[in-house]
């Protein structure tokens, strides 16, 4: 079964493989008022909790329609880069911290949410495994040059019991829509938090208007990751100005847009799973 989605969320458009659906919504098809108009699916952004819930439901509902029994998992992120393996015995009620999720049981639901941060979605090409990653800078950068990529890639492997070298060439990514490179301003750390380790890296960010300010390019950042980790077939967010979050704001929530002139912003989800 394909995957279908309303609202105007995203049906991300890669070959995946038979068996293996993903979507990604967007802010719009929900009940939450501003500034979470109105598929807020964050329960920690300052929403009417029930609101939220009730927007959490109807996600639901709608991956029950692709797949009967599908169970949504979203945990509490952290910008960390630990990944979390969903089992059959996993209980999405039970809250848990991580940035990475992966799973080889059908109909578990791997969901990131994010607003400006970027979410990448990984699916070997077997169908047998699927990983979804919440890759921001710090997560992104991670420590000594491994990340929440690295260790989503780790665990895919381990999933699957073979070698990272044998499952990341046979692992699709696709990247979802976050903060673009003309908005995300950053500092000096954050530049060398990816250089110190990867030198090319520097190619990913633009002097900015003031001394010791960059202009970020994140979807370009999380690129160059996979491709290093053996990523080659990489889909989705390709930096331009159609995927960033701050710059459309009728379609996506941004934290970096909104929470300062509004007081809040909402989380928009990205999925994937096993049908």
């Amino acid at each position: 079964m394909s995957t279908t989605a309303p609202h105007g969320w995203i049906v991300p458009d890669w070959p995946a493989p038979a068996g293996v659906q993903a979507l990604c919504t967007t802010r719009q098809g929900g009940f939450s008022s501003a500034p979470y108009d109105t598929l807020n699916l964050g329960s920690h952004v300052g929403d009417a909790a029930g609101d939220v819930l009730r927007n959490r439901a109807r996600l639901q509902s709608h991956l029950a329609s692709l797949t009967p029994g599908a169970r949504l998992f979203i945990h509490s992120q952290v910008h960390g880069t630990t990944t979390l393996a969903l089992t059959a015995q996993s209980d999405p009620a039970v809250v848990q911290e991580a940035d990475a999720f992966c799973t080889a049981v059908p109909g578990a639901v791997c969901a990131v949410l994010v607003a400006d941060c970027l979410p990448v979605l990984l699916a070997h090409r077997s169908g047998r495994a699927v990983a979804a990653a919440h890759a921001g800078w710090r997560g992104l950068a991670g420590q000594g040059g491994f990340g929440v990529l690295e260790s989503a890639l780790h665990a895919l492997a381990q999933t699957l019991q073979q070698p990272l070298e044998v499952v990341a060439p046979e692992t699709l990514a696709w990247l979802g829509p976050c903060i673009g490179p003309t908005a995300f301003e950053v500092g000096d750390e954050v530049a060398e938090a990816f250089c110190r380790h990867d030198q090319a890296s520097a190619a990913c960010f633009a002097a900015g208007a003031a001394p010791g300010k960059h202009w970020a390019d994140l979807a370009g950042l999380a690129r160059r990751r996979l491709d290093r980790l053996g990523v080659v077939a990489v889909y989705g967010n390709d930096s331009s100005g159609s995927w960033c979050t701050v710059g459309n704001p009728l379609r996506f929530f941004s934290h970096r847009r909104d929470t300062g002139r509004l007081g809040g912003s909402g989380r928009f989800a990205a999925c994937i799973w096993r049908g």
